[in-house]
């Protein structure tokens, strides 16, 4: 029996045409386009459905509402397919497919991200590999998870990264090997570190709450950032340099940080460096993290540290629980 794939349009650089202001995404251009391509007629292709959002957007306008809206919209086709593909604009790719992969609890079917960096009807687009193999890996009764497909690599979503702004292959998941590399066939290595489903399928939507991202640099002077250190911040992700590392206990780092701790908000540390990890304790540098309460983020990304954060707050979990969740492998987004 043929499997059944809900291939969801959200927007992006795929379907977008040329108009007098730019690059904008089009429906009918967007549809006449699939229509027209011989692969989605072949016998041995999936059958398909297709959604459309409205409005379309550019990924740079995605936030938790269209998280929101891409998690309810597979939820409701959860039963009836197969298998779901989702075009999406590349710029916020990654963090989208954290958010799901966070969000669709007990997931036992594919949901892979897609999209293009040159637009499907443009003679040397990349989307139509991007697409077509997409869609075939969705039918796919080997992956159970939210993953990424772009440039001949399937990534888990939440390990992924966006790299290049104009090379074909825009993603890498520097501490995570593909799940799938394609040449003439598609070459599988699914690892067993997915914790499995402890129940059945279940959609968590995300509420829309003030978290922060903030990347250490030389010289930065923390106590410009002390007045968004309020009690209404839930969690900052605080990007630090190498292993954890943060300037010395004589900048203002520390009272600020302690003051943000205190009034609970949740401070998640990971590296700048796209490979390795953070290892609190490991440096003298980073021990004064540890001792404030900041939580170890492990190898992973900023994405899924975020996204992690949204998933965790929106299910009410109590600080401490969400402390200890945010270190343990929860959808295979940390060793």
């Amino acid at each position: 029996m043929k499997k059944k794939i809900c291939l969801i349009y959200t927007g992006g650089t795929i379907g977008m045409v040329k108009s007098e202001k730019g690059y904008v995404p089009s429906e009918d251009a967007f549809l006449k386009l699939l229509s027209q391509l011989p692969e989605f007629s072949n016998p041995a292709f999936p059958d398909y459905e297709t959604i459309v959002f409205t409005p379309l957007l550019d990924s740079s306008d995605i936030a938790v509402e269209e998280w929101n809206k891409m998690g309810r919209t597979i939820a409701s086709r959860y039963a009836a397919c197969d298998g779901f593909v989702v075009l999406h604009g590349t710029d916020t790719m990654a963090y989208s497919a954290s958010a799901l992969s966070f969000m669709l609890e007990n997931l036992e079917k594919p949901v892979i991200f897609t999209g293009s960096q040159i637009p499907l009807y443009e003679l040397r687009s990349d989307g139509r590999d991007n697409l077509i193999s997409a869609m075939l890996l969705a039918a796919s009764e080997h992956i159970r998870e939210v993953c990424i497909y772009f440039g001949g690599q399937l990534l888990r979503g939440n390990r992924a990264t966006k790299l290049s702004s104009d090379g074909m292959h825009a993603f890498d998941s520097p501490n995570y090997p593909p799940l799938v590399k394609a040449g003439i066939d598609f070459k599988f290595r699914l690892t067993a570190d997915l914790p499995p489903a402890n129940g059945p399928f279940r959609f968590q939507p995300f509420e829309a709450m003030p978290l922060g991202v903030l990347k250490v640099f030389p010289g930065i002077q923390f106590d410009l950032f002390e007045s968004i250190m309020t009690e209404s911040l839930r969690g900052v992700v605080l990007e630090s340099f190498g292993a954890g590392n943060v300037p010395s206990a004589r900048t203002a780092l520390l009272p600020v940080l302690k003051k943000a701790h205190d009034h609970g908000t949740l401070v998640v540390v990971r590296s700048q460096c796209p490979e390795g990890k953070v290892n609190l304790g490991s440096y003298a540098a980073s021990l004064s993290l540890k001792e404030i309460g900041a939580v170890d983020g492990g190898d992973m990304t900023t994405e899924a540290a975020l996204a992690k954060l949204y998933y965790l707050f929106s299910k009410g979990e109590k600080p401490e629980d969400v402390k200890a969740l945010m270190e343990a492998n929860l959808r295979g987004e940390r060793s």
